[in-house]
C-alpha cells in the first residue's frame, strides 16, 4: 500500500519524550497458527496470508537516556475499526513471542494491534537490564517495565491509526494474561481512558509479594535439606482431588470448591504408592508432606504470622503436569535438588538484593522474613498494580473481564478474590464495569477449560452493552469425557442442578452464591 510509509506517518505527541525513528514495513502472505496459549481470553485461529503494515516508533524521554519502541500492526485489507492492543508476559513487557502471537490472533481477526518493549533491548533475560551498575536497579527501565509507558503505547498506536486510516479507532481494547494481566490493571488503575475495554486475565497484581512468594517451598526445601520427589507432590494432589472432588456435587477429577476442602497430607506419611514418572513404587516422606502443606497454605513470617496466599487444592506444585510448578525438584538417581521458577530467585537477585551472583540457596528463614518486607516497600509503587480505586475507569465508561483458574499453578487466587472485595469500598456496584470469572480446573492462564469467549463477551458489554453473565466453558475430565459448563462472575459460581441428569451439559448449571 501507498500509505505504508514513513512519510504518511506523523511524529505523536508524547509528554516529556522525542520521537528519535518512525519505520513503516509491508508485510505480505503472514501465517501462523495462533492458539489460545498466545491469544488469550479468545480462541485459536489460523492465520493466513495476513498483509498488515507493520509500523515502529521509538523514542526516548528527555533526561533519561532510554529508547522504546512501540510496534503497532495495521490490517491492509478488512480492518475492523478497532485497535487491540496485546500484553506481555513473565517480566516480558512485550515485543517478543508470547506479544507476536497475541498481535498475530488479533490482525487475523481484522484488529490493529500494538506491543511495546517499554526499553528493554532483551526482554527475555532480565540479566542484562535490571541493574543499571553494580548494587542498583536502573530505575528507569523497571519504571518502564513497571507500567509508566504503557499509555505512551495507546496514544502512538491511536495516532498511527489516525495517520494510516485517516480515522481514529471506533473502540480500542487491551488483551492479555499474568503479566500482560497485571499491565491491564496498570491501565485500568492509572490511565483510565486509554482503552474502552480491557480483557486482563490471571494478573500477576501484588507482584512485590507474589514473585518472592513462589520461592517459599524452596527456602524451606534449603532449610530442611530435603527435596521431595515431584511425584510425592502429585500423589498429595492426587489425594487431595479425591477427598474433595465430590464437594460440588459431582466428581470429575476437579476441585471446584477449593474454599471448602480441608485435606491433611501428613495422614499419609509412610503410605506406599506407585511414582509413574520414575517407574518404581516408594513411600511417601514427611518432607513431601511438609512442603506440599506449605505451598498451599502460603508463606508465613518465622512467627508464624501470615506474609501472602498458597495455592489451592489441586494446582500442579511439581509441574510434571504443566511443565510450571512453584515447588518443582528434579531427580536423578533418588537425589533430587530444588528447581525453582526463574522469576522467583530472579526476583530476589536483581530486584531485592541487587547481585546477579547472590546465592538464593543460601536463605534464611529470617532472611526470607527480610525480603519479603524489602520487596513490598521498595516495589509496591512501582509494580503492584493493586489500587482498587477504579472510580476513574468506572466514570469514563470502561469495562473490565478477568479470570483467574482454580488450579492456577502460579498465581493464588486469593489475591484476586481480596482486590475484588477492596473495589467496592470506592465503586459500590463493581459489576457495573467489573467482571471476575472463577474457572474450575484451570492452571495459569491456558490448559484444559480455559475460557475462549472472554473478549467477545467484553466487546459486546463495550458496544452493545450487553451484560456478561455466565460464559461456556469445554473441558476434558479424568474419564476422558467432555464436559460444556458454564462460569459465573464472582462471587457467585456454577452449581449443578442435580434433577437435571447430564453433568456434561452446561444447562444442568446455574449461577448462584452458596
Amino acid at each position: 500500500m501507498s500509505n505504508c510509509s514513513p512519510s504518511t506517518i506523523r511524529a505523536p505527541t508524547l509528554e516529556n519524550a522525542v520521537i528519535l525513528t518512525i519505520s513503516a514495513q509491508l508485510v505480505t502472505d503472514y501465517s501462523r497458527q495462533v492458539t489460545p496459549v498466545y491469544y488469550p481470553n479468545h480462541d485459536g485461529l489460523d492465520v493466513e496470508n495476513a498483509s498488515f503494515c507493520n509500523v515502529t516508533i521509538s523514542y526516548t524521554h528527555r533526561q533519561q537516556s532510554d529508547v522504546v519502541s512501540v510496534e503497532t500492526w495495521l490490517p491492509t485489507e478488512n480492518w475492523n475499526g478497532r485497535l487491540q492492543a496485546a500484553g506481555g508476559s513473565g517480566l516480558g513487557p512485550g515485543r517478543f513471542d508470547m506479544s507476536y502471537g497475541n498481535m498475530a490472533g488479533a490482525i487475523g481477526e481484522g484488529y490493529a494491534t500494538a506491543s511495546t518493549d517499554a526499553g528493554i533491548a532483551n526482554t527475555l533475560d532480565p540479566y542484562t537490564w535490571v541493574l543499571g551498575s553494580p548494587g542498583k536497579i536502573d530505575e528507569v527501565l523497571v519504571r518502564h517495565w513497571g507500567g509508566d509507558v504503557l499509555n505512551d503505547m495507546s496514544i502512538i498506536a491511536k495516532s498511527v491509526i489516525q495517520d494510516f486510516y485517516g480515522k481514529p479507532p471506533e473502540y480500542s481494547y487491551f488483551n492479555g494474561c499474568s503479566q500482560g494481566g497485571r499491565q491491564g490493571f496498570e491501565l485500568a488503575q492509572n490511565h483510565p481512558t486509554a482503552y474502552d475495554g480491557i480483557a486482563a486475565s490471571a494478573p500477576a497484581i501484588y507482584w512485590a509479594q507474589w514473585a518472592p512468594a513462589m520461592f517459599w517451598p524452596h527456602m524451606l526445601m534449603n532449610i530442611m535439606n530435603e527435596y521431595p520427589h515431584g511425584c510425592e507432590l502429585d500423589f498429595l494432589t492426587a489425594l487431595a482431588v479425591q477427598e474433595c472432588d465430590g464437594d460440588d456435587g459431582l466428581v470429575d477429577g476437579i476441585i471446584s470448591f477449593p474454599s471448602e476442602c480441608s485435606f491433611d497430607p501428613f495422614a499419609y506419611v509412610e503410605t506406599n504408592f506407585t511414582c509413574s514418572v520414575e517407574s518404581k513404587s516408594m513411600k511417601l516422606s514427611r518432607a513431601a508432606a511438609v512442603i506440599a502443606n506449605a505451598t498451599w497454605s502460603g508463606p508465613v513470617d518465622s512467627d508464624g504470622n501470615f506474609i501472602w496466599y498458597g495455592l489451592n487444592y489441586g494446582a500442579d506444585l511439581s509441574g510434571d503436569l504443566t511443565g510450571t510448578g512453584i515447588a518443582a525438584t528434579t531427580c536423578n538417581d533418588n537425589v533430587c535438588k530444588s528447581n525453582p521458577i526463574p522469576l522467583a530467585y530472579q526476583w530476589i537477585q536483581l530486584f531485592v538484593e541487587k547481585d546477579p551472583n547472590y546465592d538464593y540457596a543460601t536463605i534464611t528463614r529470617e532472611r526470607y522474613d527480610e525480603i519479603m518486607r524489602a520487596s513490598g516497600t521498595e516495589y509496591d509503587p512501582i509494580v503492584a498494580s493493586s489500587n482498587p480505586n477504579l472510580t476513574d475507569f468506572y466514570n469514563a465508561g470502561g469495562k473490565m473481564m478477568t479470570y483467574y483458574g482454580l488450579h492456577d499453578q502460579v498465581i493464588p487466587i486469593q489475591a484476586a478474590e481480596k482486590y475484588y472485595g477492596e473495589i467496592g469500598k470506592f465503586v459500590s456496584d463493581v459489576q457495573q464495569f467489573y467482571r471476575f470469572y472463577e474457572v474450575p480446573g484451570l492452571p495459569h492462564c491456558f490448559g484444559n477449560g480455559q475460557p475462549t469467549g472472554v473478549f467477545d463477551a467484553l466487546r459486546s458489554w463495550v458496544e452493545n452493552g450487553t451484560v456478561p453473565n455466565s460464559l461456556p466453558i469445554m473441558f476434558t475430565d479424568v474419564f476422558g469425557r467432555k464436559n460444556n459448563r458454564i462460569i459465573c462472575p464472582y462471587p457467585k459460581r456454577g452449581v449443578y442442578i442435580e434433577s437435571c441428569g447430564d453433568p456434561a451439559d452446561a444447562a444442568c448449571f446455574t449461577c448462584a452464591v452458596d
